[in-house]
């Protein structure tokens, strides 16, 4: 999960929001006294800068003459107040003036013309003003949530208006912003805009390019010959079609609907569905897809249902044909798994967003509130798309790439506005619905996976829930009302009921006028969550009184409406009360990321003892591993004295002690510098995690937290324990030392941002292994779901000669090799990884990959496939495809190359390096140089054997060179030892090693 450097614009942040300025009308402000300037000029634009009698002069250059006029001349009416007329001259902008020679201009009211020096009465254009060269433009300032819009442009061949342009103050409506920009003999303008205080929208640098006639800006794209965006929406009264072809088929206490889409004369929206029977009375679910699964129904019970489609304007069909099914006996639940075992750097991970991996049941698909706003709707891409059916139907794919680990994103109930990543928990006893199907649950896909040999890590969260509070924990109430102003935001209150991500809000509450409902649409029911009563037991400071502020809708915001823990409402036994102010400071431990993920205080045992109870029911079910999330926002005692042991202690009790030290623990520890140490801030560097205390603190959590982080500053990077666990001494491998090992590895995130090359991800690499307590167990990533290398916000663009070198590193040289779903074909390369529900997930590095699986595949071992066909048989031929699965073939043939330690010693080469392991009968040692030749000194005598194309070497004097060429390419020459042969060739040529 990425951590923003600042705290993202909160909804209704009370310190965002202004009141609204009155405006008089344009037209009654030059009704009372004008005049109306023509001025004959060839310029291609021309500025008026006046005084009127008894007034101020405008600000140099002026305003611009932008009225359409007749040809060579250009207009300007000026409104005059009380004056009785004004001084004037005129200007191209670009530093040439017409004054009158020194004497400016003496104009009256009326309409004039000024020609040639003289100043006369009349309209020089009597058969009527030409705006056919001009461009009218509508900005929208709702979604910057600015009052007032200026326009900063450039006519094409023309000069740029002074900073900050011109006020957009014609006549629009009110969420929009006006301009009418005359343009002589240009063909159109570059413009950029800004609210007057400094805050700008031009385009990330680019500018909007706009042509002539009406063009509206919104969210970044300019419309051409669009609309009047005011005009009056012509309403829309027509119903869709009635939904035909309805099914029901029942399996256990679940029911399979299914339907044909309706058709409509704007756009279908969605379905409303009543069932009857059962005890449960009527039910009215809506949904966005056009099939449901109606599931924990009554056992051996008729029901019954109908279907209405429904469209943007909220009108309905008529009802469907009846569709009836009998549900059967609910199935068992299937038993806990058990977790594989083994050492985790014998694996390869494999790492998917599950809701954008592979869709293997379209009914639990879910758009969410953002589903239009996003652009996802355009795209027919809900974002919980992928599922653990579209998993367990792809397993094969993963294992015929030779992955042999699966880290999937987190799997509990969420509850936030664009959830489908899985860090938003709110419910965390529970799997999201959205990712289950009948006959395919979490517990299904572990067991599919560990069957197929695949180890399954869940990415987890012990620092935040979402939506707000934990359920089962504390939730708090908010102040809420449905009164004319909110109502839209509130669901209406239902009893006994709770939030349900698979019953979607659309957009239709009777309740509320057709503008609420377009403010509403997509929203989750919430009625559980507030209050206009002050509830029992309320913490929150002025309880639902109004504040000065307003929201950007201009409603006025109450205290105690929007999450806050500096309020009170969130009580400091369950969650942090405060903000982080400084990324690198103890407050990055202890306080909020932002207002949707409220802060747990994993100092308090109640918070301790409730996750540390939610976890355990993911390690009975027989999960690997965990991957934790925004683990740095922690501190590190905290998981030294609480989460870390709880694991291990509970595991050791489920599935006994060799299982529990294999279970793989790796965190998230967010350091994005190229630093061997975070900024100098060693509680903020992920080597640090790795490590025991090395101190006795405070036996009160809090107190430890503040104790630990002090006396580590104070000690600094100079004094931190070192560790050659993870380098050879010479040619021989030794024991390594893990008695100071606190039971958390990491990512390897000085590796990660310097994988913009592979020579440099190396280097960095070992600068900083003598850091961690074993290096060995570092996850070693390229990108991920959140940044690429450098914090590049774009998925990896470097080339596919560079991902293959990259590649062939990270095979090969200490860590577990991790890759992010779709780079074995560079998938969105250069597409920004995350823009939030700004722009559509199609077009970002979270984008659906289930397209390019299409088919079937049947994988015959780790990194073999046996047959393929459809698009899945394209998508395995890729060269990248090729080259990971023979990583991964070499990889699992040389053990040296999964747990051994590593040397550069006697190596010569720009990456290269000897690494062995040796444990019990096993002695695996190797010689490794990618891309470049590398020679080997006093090296054992022996015979060597190249892994990738199987020539072999005989050393007698204790050197070895290697001849090499090709980014990407690789050598390993594996020494055959007694009782370990060297494998020979393994695989087969690839477009790389070769």
């Amino acid at each position: 999960m990425r951590s923003s450097p600042k705290r993202a614009l909160r909804l209704l942040t009370v310190a965002a929001f202004g009141l609204a300025s009155a405006v008089v009308p344009l037209s009654a402000a030059l009704a009372a006294n004008s005049v109306t300037v023509y001025y004959a000029t060839t310029w291609a634009n021309a500025n008026i800068h006046y005084q009127p009698t008894g007034g101020a002069w405008t600000t140099v250059p002026g305003v611009i003459m932008d009225e359409a006029a007749c040809a060579g001349w250009k207009k300007k009416t000026v409104a005059l107040g009380t004056a009785t007329g004004l001084k004037a001259a005129f200007n191209n902008g670009s530093g040439t003036w017409d004054n009158n020679n020194g004497a400016d201009y003496t104009i009256a009211t009326g309409t004039v013309k000024v020609s040639g020096g003289q100043v006369t009465s009349g309209n020089p254009c009597p058969g009527g003003e030409s705006p056919a060269n001009q461009a009218v433009v509508y900005f929208h300032k709702k979604t910057k949530g600015w009052t007032t819009a200026n326009i900063h442009y450039q006519p094409t061949d023309g000069a740029w208006t002074t900073v900050p342009g011109l006020a957009m103050d014609e006549a629009a409506c009110a969420d929009w912003a006006k301009k009418t920009v005359a343009l002589g003999t240009a063909t159109g303008l570059k413009a950029a805009f800004n609210n007057g205080s400094g805050t700008w929208d031009n385009n990330n640098g680019a500018d909007y390019t706009i042509a002539t006639g009406v063009s509206t800006v919104r969210n970044g794209a300019v419309t051409g010959d669009a609309a009047d965006p005011c005009a009056p929406e012509i309403p829309d009264t027509e119903e869709p079609s009635t939904p035909t072809g309805v099914t029901a088929a029942a399996t256990g206490v679940s029911i399979a609907l299914a339907w044909n889409a309706s058709t409509d004369n704007v756009k279908v929206t969605g379905y409303k569905v009543t069932r009857t029977g059962g005890t449960g009375g009527t039910r009215v679910v809506d949904v966005t897809a056009t099939a449901l699964s109606d599931t924990g129904l009554a056992e051996n019970t008729l029901y019954r249902y109908t279907v209405q489609a429904r469209d943007a304007a909220g009108n309905l069909s008529e009802a469907s044909g009846e569709a009836t099914a009998t549900t059967g006996r609910k199935p068992e639940e299937p038993e806990g798994g058990t977790p594989l075992g083994g050492d985790p750097r014998e694996d390869s991970i494999y790492f998917v967003m599950t809701a954008r991996f592979a869709d293997g049941d379209t009914s639990n698909n879910r758009g969410g509130s953002q589903h239009v706003k996003s652009g996802n709707a355009a795209n027919n891409d809900p974002m919980f798309r992928g599922d653990f059916k579209g998993l367990v139907d792809k397993l094969d794919y993963i294992k015929g790439l030779g992955f042999s680990a699966l880290w999937i994103t987190p799997v509990v109930l969420n509850r936030s506005d664009y959830d489908f990543h899985g860090y938003h928990g709110w419910d965390f006893h529970r799997v999201d619905p959205r990712l289950e199907s009948e006959g395919t649950s979490y517990q299904d896909l572990i067991n599919a996976a560990h069957a197929k040999g695949i180890k399954i890590y869940q990415d987890v969260v012990y620092n935040h829930s979402s939506r707000w509070g934990a359920k089962g924990l504390f939730t708090p109430t908010v102040w809420g009302a449905r009164d004319d102003q909110w109502k839209w935001l509130y669901s209406e209150k239902e009893a006994g009921r709770e939030y349900d991500p698979m019953r979607e809000h659309q957009g239709n509450d009777p309740s509320l006028t057709a503008a609420q409902n377009a403010m509403a649409k997509g929203r989750p029911y919430n009625g559980d969550q507030w209050s206009t009563t002050e509830p029992t037991g309320n913490t929150c400071r002025d309880w639902g009184t109004p504040t000065q502020w307003s929201s950007p809708e201009g409603f006025r915001i109450h205290n105690c409406q929007w999450p806050n823990p500096t309020s009170g409402m969130f009580p400091a036994n369950y969650y942090h009360q405060c903000w982080i102010g400084n990324w690198e400071g103890e407050d990055s431990r202890s306080c909020w990321l932002h207002d949707d993920l409220a802060d747990f205080n994993t100092e308090s045992k109640v918070v301790q003892d409730y996750l540390i109870d939610v976890y355990n029911k993911y390690i009975d079910m027989g999960v690997d591993g965990f991957r934790v999330d925004t683990a740095v926002h922690i501190p590190r005692v905290t998981w030294n004295r609480r989460f870390l042991p709880a694991i291990r202690e509970h595991a050791t009790a489920r599935f006994g002690a060799e299982k529990a030290k294999d279970f793989y623990v790796f965190g998230e520890v967010a350091a994005f510098v190229h630093d061997k140490w975070n900024r100098g801030s060693v509680n903020h560097s992920a080597q640090f995690f790795t490590w025991k205390e090395r101190k006795e603190y405070s036996a009160d959590d809090v107190r430890a937290a503040i104790e630990q982080y002090d006396y580590e500053n104070l000690m600094g990077s100079g004094n931190q324990p070192t560790s050659n666990n993870a380098t050879l001494n010479g040619n021989t491998y030794h024991a390594p030392d893990h008695s100071r090992f606190s039971g958390m590895n990491v990512i390897d995130m000085r590796m990660h941002m310097n994988f913009g090359e592979a020579s440099n991800a190396f280097g960095n690499g070992k600068d900083s292994d003598d850091s961690y307590n074993d290096a060995t167990y570092n996850t070693v990533y390229v990108d991920s779901h959140d940044y690429g290398p450098n914090k590049s916000s774009v998925r990896y663009d470097g080339g596919t000669d560079a991902w293959a070198e990259n590649m062939s590193l990270m095979w090969t040289f200490r860590g577990i090799p991790t890759l992010y779903y779709g780079s074995e074909i560079e998938f969105q390369a250069g597409k920004p990884i995350d823009c939030g529900p700004t722009c559509p997930l199609a077009t970002t590095g979270r984008a659906y990959f289930g397209d390019r699986l299409a088919g079937s595949v049947t994988a015959s071992g780790f990194g073999t496939v046996s047959s393929a066909s459809g698009t899945v048989a394209q998508t395995l031929d890729k060269p990248l495809v090729k080259h990971v699965q023979r990583l991964n073939q070499i990889r699992r043939a040389v053990p040296a190359l999964q747990k051994g330690q590593y040397s550069t010693e006697g190596v010569s080469g720009g990456i290269a390096y000897k690494r062995r392991f040796t444990q019990g009968s096993v002695d695996s040692f190797v010689l490794v140089s990618v891309s470049g030749n590398a020679t080997f000194t006093g090296i054992p005598n022996g015979t060597y054997v190249d892994a990738v194309t199987g020539d072999s070497k005989t050393v007698t004097g204790g050197t070895l060179t290697i001849s090499l060429s090709g980014k990407g390419n690789l050598r390993t020459y594996v020494l055959a030892l007694p009782g370990n042969p060297a494998p020979g060739k393994v695989g087969v040529a690839g477009p790389y090693l070769r």
